[in-house]
């Protein structure tokens, strides 16, 4: 595979596995397993069990199996055929998808405050000419 296919197949990769990732450990369609293993990551008595739960509570570690995930299905190797391939993509992988969530988490502060403000400044509209 040419340089520059595995260029794009690297940018198109992460997405998917950005999203898994990010939906699984911040959206509310996965709070409850989220908070079951936030208070297991806290009262495991045994360090692999610590670990191992908090796994699904931190974007950055649960984006490593996700690409590992993503490896076996698609058989992407970058820059080298065999296990070099597999290594680099599958860190490279994990700085795209990343990025790409640091990305969405700055968006999503920004239109959360856009909407804060919005309807501070609607509830200030509201008020009776008397209070203002």
């Amino acid at each position: 595979m040419e340089l520059s296919t595995q260029i794009v197949w690297l940018f198109i990769l992460a997405i998917p596995i950005a999203c898994i990732a990010w939906t699984v450990t911040h959206e509310e369609v996965f709070r409850e397993p989220r908070e079951y293993c936030v208070k297991r990551c806290h009262e495991s008595k045994t360090l692999a069990g610590r670990k191992f739960f908090y796994l699904f509570t931190c974007e950055y570690c649960f984006s490593h199996y996700v690409t590992l995930i993503m490896l076996f299905i698609t058989n992407y190797q970058l820059l080298y055929i065999g296990w070099r391939g597999y290594i680099i993509a599958g860190f490279s992988l994990v700085f795209i998808a990343n990025i790409y969530m640091s990305l969405f988490a700055l968006i999503r502060t920004d239109l959360k405050k856009v909407r804060l403000e919005a309807e501070k400044e609607e509830e200030k509209n509201k008020e009776p000419l008397s209070n203002r």
